[in-house]
């Protein structure tokens, strides 16, 4: 396995993990007997979690290095996601929400840096693929989680498995992870106790934050949605995140490419041009088969577009790159986590098609700030780019 492949897997295992969860939310929902409200208000905890993970996380995991914060917050969160099911009440679970999130943000950080300093050595786009790997998890896990409850395999088993598939292929995989050498150009300076974003960060920060957004809402709500909106049989209620994620995994692993040979800000406006489509196909469906369509194209337009944010974040050259990234995504895992739980108040008192139409005017802003996003990676690295093998 290459260097770069168990980077890779640091993604693909957080979101099995992640993805086997919240595709059981509507079971957790009636376990714990939430509105969509209440139920808010838990992933907001998560979301907290995730941003105290992010803001206070970046000097223990340069101490420990990528191979143990691999260990501790890939085991990390997918224990304390798997344990959640297990409390016999909501207020209970709450404290196991907010440190399954600080491991989850913890873990952003890590992979992130890791993929851009690889990106770095080989020459040519990674960090994409990284998040396909994302993705592709989320993907599988979640076709899984739609059998899993087509069958009635409860939420308590279906987490306690995912959590042993996690511990013993995470044990073979990262032992062989090794510390990638910093960028050449990178800041020399140490990283500071917190991670705040600065003003000429926050473009790339909106930039992020819109199709980061519409991942939330489709991950989060499209099983619910289906459900109340069409009262379809559970299978096919999962299909919604099935689909989202089978679109945008294909859409990160095969974006690299196309990234380098049309540069970053065109490729941008595309994705979130579509994005937007299938947002409003999805707010306007009458039919299952309408919604499940634009759940895909929401899912390719968010493919490549947060990973975008992220190098060019990592290749500023004002703060250490852990802090870019670390306060990048700050912001935008804010919007991820934080954002479909507000939805879910928008969707509790106006209706759960409005809550979809609300994110539009944030991916109009995401589209006028997209010139932050760099330029080729061959002129920022000062490298000659690389045809793509790994």
């Amino acid at each position: 396995m290459k260097p770069h492949h168990r980077i890779f897997f640091i993604q693909f295992a957080v979101a099995v993990s992640l993805g086997a969860f919240l595709s059981r939310l509507p079971d957790l929902q009636r376990k714990f007997g939430l509105a969509e409200g209440e139920l808010g208000l838990l992933l907001a905890v998560l979301s907290l979690g995730v941003l105290c993970g992010l803001t206070f996380a970046v000097r223990s995991i340069e101490r420990l290095g990528a191979r143990t914060t691999a260990f501790v917050t890939v085991f990390g969160a997918s224990l304390f996601l798997a344990l959640i099911p297990w409390m016999p009440s909501a207020p209970l679970a709450v404290p196991l929400f907010f440190i399954a999130g600080i491991f989850t943000g913890a873990f952003e950080i890590n992979a992130n840096i890791e993929t851009d300093r690889h990106e770095a050595l080989l020459g040519y786009r990674i960090m994409s693929r990284a998040h396909g790997m994302w993705s592709l998890g989320f993907c599988l896990t979640a076709l899984v989680a739609a059998g899993m409850r087509q069958v009635a395999v409860s939420i308590e088993l279906h987490t306690f498995i995912i959590l042993i598939i996690v511990l013993i292929a995470g044990s073979i995989v990262f032992s062989g992870i090794e510390n990638a050498p910093k960028r050449r150009d990178a800041h020399p300076g140490h990283a500071p106790l917190f991670a705040f974003p600065t003003i000429g960060l926050l473009p790339l920060c909106l930039v992020g934050a819109g199709p980061l957004l519409a991942e939330g809402a489709s991950v989060d709500w499209s099983a619910i949605y289906m459900r109340d909106v069409f009262a379809v049989e559970p299978f096919v209620g999962g299909l919604g995140v099935t689909i989202f994620s089978l679109l945008i995994a294909i859409g990160r692993l095969g974006m690299d490419p196309v990234i380098d040979r049309f540069n970053p800000r065109p490729v941008a406006l595309t994705l979130l041009g579509i994005t937007a489509i299938g947002v409003a196909m999805v707010a306007t469906a009458t039919h299952p088969v309408v919604a499940l369509a634009g759940f895909g194209l929401t899912g390719l337009g968010c493919s490549s577009v947060y990973p975008l944010a992220i190098s060019a974040a990592a290749r500023r050259t004002d703060r250490p790159a852990p802090v870019s990234v670390a306060a990048l995504g700050q912001t935008t895992f804010l919007v991820f986590f934080a954002g479909p739980p507000l939805l879910g108040f928008v969707a509790e008192h106006v209706g759960i098609r409005f809550s979809y139409w609300a994110m539009v005017p944030v991916l109009a802003a995401a589209l006028l700030v997209t010139r932050a996003l760099a330029a080729n990676p061959a002129s920022v690295m000062g490298q000659p780019t690389v045809q793509p093998h790994g």
